[in-house]
């Protein structure tokens, strides 16, 4: 199992737990949302869980729980600048679909 974070995302992440001032890393999940069934989630960490898969890139640790781990496997999460738009970018080789407004996605 690997997820995964690019230079650019884990830059991004460096630079709010830095202006935060404190945090181990951040949590990426899913839960049941959207049109299409699944959503992804992000937050801060500051004490992990027990249960937590940890994985490591550019120095940013990336938790994510057990149940979510089974729809991330694979994960690479990027952050992107196009235009005037800018955020993160999951690109998940599990997703099977995803609904018209990009929010919800389906395995």
């Amino acid at each position: 199992m690997s997820i995964s974070l690019t230079q650019s995302a884990a830059d991004h992440v460096k630079k709010y737990l830095d202006n935060r001032g404190h945090g181990a890393g951040i949590r990426l999940g899913v839960r049941t949302s959207g049109c299409s069934g699944l959503a992804y989630i992000l937050e801060f960490v500051d004490d992990s869980n027990p249960e937590d898969v940890v994985f490591s890139s550019f120095g940013v640790n990336l938790y994510i729980d057990p149940k979510s781990a089974i729809y991330l496997d694979g994960t690479e999460m990027d952050y992107v600048k196009e235009g005037l738009n800018e955020g993160f970018q999951f690109n998940n080789p599990n997703k099977k679909g995803e609904c018209g407004c990009g929010e919800s996605f389906t395995v």
